[in-house]
């Protein structure tokens, strides 16, 4: 058997081992993941294995084992490959046989040949997901899951010929200007993959993404889109080649993948021969050309990742344990002590929120409960726990809802901010659309990874005419805040993709979108200079409170709750009482949400349970909030 710094580096050489002990038996593929599932247990090693998301791709070693934290934004058609062949020496006869598994190309020593109708072959099916990083993924998740790699990586598992491994902002920072790349790079004309991988670091080209959707392939063909659902975002598109319980993962599931990084120039090569020789002879290709183009994009843009491991995240906040579930020592003891802490963290949350806010403590009281809310089930097609929150009362044509939006972009692992105006509707793609031409989703706005918060501002709305795509974006963001759900456009038919998505709405009047709830903006102070205020707050927190914050809104999103029979029916009771006493104003929807304001209440407070303390507190924030926009209709009609 190889040594054991192998199987980082030559992950397919324990693989050859496992096989030749166990060929032609089938439990060599369960020994194998067995395997590296016990070698990523030992001593933080997940931190060891390089990660695409921190290091470009030239700079890693082909063949070597790799992580990726990705969203699945595409599932391909599954596809065969050879799992077991056979070679064979002409010369000599000699037989060898060799494992498909993990590897793009069939490999074969120097005299052998291929025995395609041996009776050893084995075909097997594999499925391919097109990885993209996580949509929105803030800054401080990336840096903090960068580092973290840093302090453990060891030099040999990364390729790095001249410099220190870093980040993909840091390494595309120090890149040339990017038109003179550009110029640089028609002026090579064609490059061979092989050619790229080779190139020193002023003539890398584009083998990153750019901060746009796009980039130049080295075939001299079309730029490559790499379909990114969110324009500005950085970072390598992959395909994923999943081996076994494909089935258990699906589109926009958010996972992290420990495989076998293949960026073989020679699948350009086939790629681009593949190509040409379907224009010579469309009977032989049931594929388009650009279904072939998008399918099998050059290795060196878009590598693959041969999957050996791959798990479901429940979040991608690096400050908590990976999964929360299991009845781990270290797990349970990371979450009991900060637990023991949560009061005082949450004051100093409200705190924060409040002079983020203006001064206002009620709409920060709001911001807490709305930050920590998540879909926790599903009655028939209603999601609970969903709370949209429409923050109304934003001074119109100022920078407050861009600052409180970079603020919250500070607390959340991902967010997005949705500038919404008549031309940003009627031009944007928010709704992912089935191309069948190239077989595959074209990205949209709307696509975005489980409890990302999405932050609209509507003070930048004005009068205007809503085209088709318009009126269509603005439904879709309506059922999106309702129902929970995206319908992607198939042509021909829609498909409902469930989703959970905070949205918070900043608004100057009420919102011309659904909200679960309405809370006027109060100012207590108006800065002279909003930025600079608004830049003093993130300062003067310490960067050790920043992460306690940053744990608490992530960790009670996770917990569980629950209502006691007794205290069911002390509510029950109450609720009537109520109905008595005003039965005009109080409807079931009030019970609903004071019971939603209840949950989230009990839960930012530590307690899963909850308590009639609480629920007379949650009685006590609906009444003032209610009061807020009650005064408010009064001192100017109907407007809210």
């Amino acid at each position: 058997m190889p040594c054991v710094g192998d199987w980082l580096n030559s992950p397919l050489s324990i693989v050859q081992g496992i096989f030749a002990q166990n060929a032609p038996n089938s439990d060599w593929e369960k020994k194998v993941t067995e395997y590296f599932k016990e070698k990523l247990k030992e001593n933080n090693a997940t931190n060891w294995v390089p990660s695409l998301n921190d290091v470009p791709v030239h700079y890693l070693k082909p063949n070597s084992l790799v992580k990726f934290r990705c969203m699945v934004q595409d599932m391909f058609d599954p596809e065969f490959y050879m799992g077991v062949y056979e070679t064979v020496d002409p010369n000599t006869n000699a037989r060898v046989l060799h494992f498909g598994k993990y590897r793009d190309v069939a490999e074969c020593g120097p005299q052998q040949e291929i025995d395609l109708n041996s009776s050893q072959t084995v075909t097997s099916e594999r499925q391919t997901f097109y990885c993209v990083p996580v949509p929105g993924e803030s800054a401080w998740v990336k840096e903090i899951s960068f580092f973290a790699s840093q302090a453990r990586v060891s030099p040999s598992t990364s390729y790095t010929p001249s410099r220190h491994k870093r980040s993909y902002e840091e390494d595309e920072d120090m890149d040339l200007h990017p038109s003179k790349q550009k110029e640089q790079h028609m002026g090579n004309s064609c490059c061979s993959g092989s050619d790229i991988h080779g190139c020193v670091e002023p003539k890398r080209l584009e083998t990153e993404a750019s901060a746009g959707h796009h980039v130049v392939s080295p075939n001299c063909s079309p730029p490559l889109d790499l379909n990114f659902p969110l324009p500005g975002e950085k970072g390598p598109a992959c395909l994923v080649k999943v081996y076994e319980s494909w089935e258990s993962f699906k589109v926009n599931d958010v996972l992290e993948v420990f495989g076998v990084l293949s960026v073989d120039p020679v699948l350009s090569i086939v790629n681009s021969e593949e190509r040409d020789s379907s224009t010579l002879d469309p009977m032989e290709c049931m594929d388009t050309a650009e279904e072939q183009r998008v399918h099998s994009p050059p290795a060196s843009l878009v590598p693959r990742i041969h999957v050996i491991l791959a798990q479901k995240l429940q979040h991608i906040n690096p400050l908590l344990p990976a999964c929360l579930n299991e009845e781990e020592s270290k797990t349970c003891e990371f979450v009991s002590n900060f637990m023991s802490e949560l009061s005082p963290v949450r004051a100093e949350l409200l705190g924060f929120l409040t002079h983020a806010l203006l001064g206002d403590s009620l709409a920060a009281e709001y911001l807490i409960l709305h930050l920590i809310s998540t879909v926790y089930a599903r009655r028939d097609v209603l999601p609970l726990g969903k709370f949209t929150v429409n923050l109304s009362g934003c001074p119109r044509n100022s920078a407050f809802p861009e600052h409180l939006y970079r603020l919250i972009q500070q607390l959340v692992p991902a967010s997005y901010h949705l500038r919404m105006s008549i031309e940003s509707m009627n031009h944007s793609r928010f709704i992912p659309r089935k191309d069948y031409t190239a077989n595959r989703l074209v990205s949209g706005l709307l696509q975005l990874a489980s409890n990302t918060s999405l932050v609209i501002d509507e003070t930048q709305l004005e009068q205007g005419q809503l085209d088709t795509a318009g009126v269509h974006n603005v439904t879709a963001l309506g059922n999106l805040i309702t129902w929970q759900k995206v319908d992607y456009d198939f042509n021909y038919h829609r498909m409902e993709f469930p989703c959970n998505i905070n949205v918070l709405i900043t608004s100057e009047g009420r919102s011309l979108l659904p909200s679960d709830c309405q809370i006027r903006l109060q100012p207590q102070i108006i800065p002279p200079n909003m930025e600079e205020y608004m830049s003093s707050l993130l300062t003067a927190v310490l960067p050790s409170v920043l992460n306690k914050f940053r744990i608490y809104l992530s960790l009670l999103r996770l917990l569980d709750y629950s209502i006691s029979d007794e205290v069911t029916k002390a509510v029950e009771e109450d609720f009537v009482e109520m109905r008595k006493n005003d039965p005009e104003s109080v409807t079931a929807d009030d019970l609903h949400k004071m019971l939603l304001v209840a949950r989230f209440l009990s839960l930012s407070a530590g307690q899963t349970t909850l308590s009639r303390e609480r629920w007379l507190r949650a009685k006590q924030l609906e009444a003032l909030r209610k009061a807020r926009l009650q005064q408010q209709k009064c001192v100017n009609g109907n407007e809210l």
